[in-house]
């Protein structure tokens, strides 16, 4: 890391951006959770509710888009 004058980032915080990086890329919640090996997916759909919030959004404008004629 210091050769490449990168930020000290925690295992954890590596976890995270995982997560966040997979959820941006549309993976579902089910495939996320068995990845990072949280026993339950609502466990990871509580703890990364947020993000999954901003696909939500996606989908609206998406299915929107189809119902006035303009299919993506």
């Amino acid at each position: 890391m210091r050769k490449h004058k990168l930020p000290k980032v925690s295992f954890h915080g590596l976890r995270h951006s995982h997560v966040s990086a997979l959820i941006a890329g549309k993976v579902d919640p089910l495939t996320i959770s068995r990845r990072i090996g949280h026993a339950r997916v609502s466990i990871t759909m509580n703890t990364y509710a947020h993000l999954f919030e901003q696909t939500n959004t996606a989908a609206s404008d998406a299915i929107e888009a189809v119902l006035k004629g303009r299919p993506r």
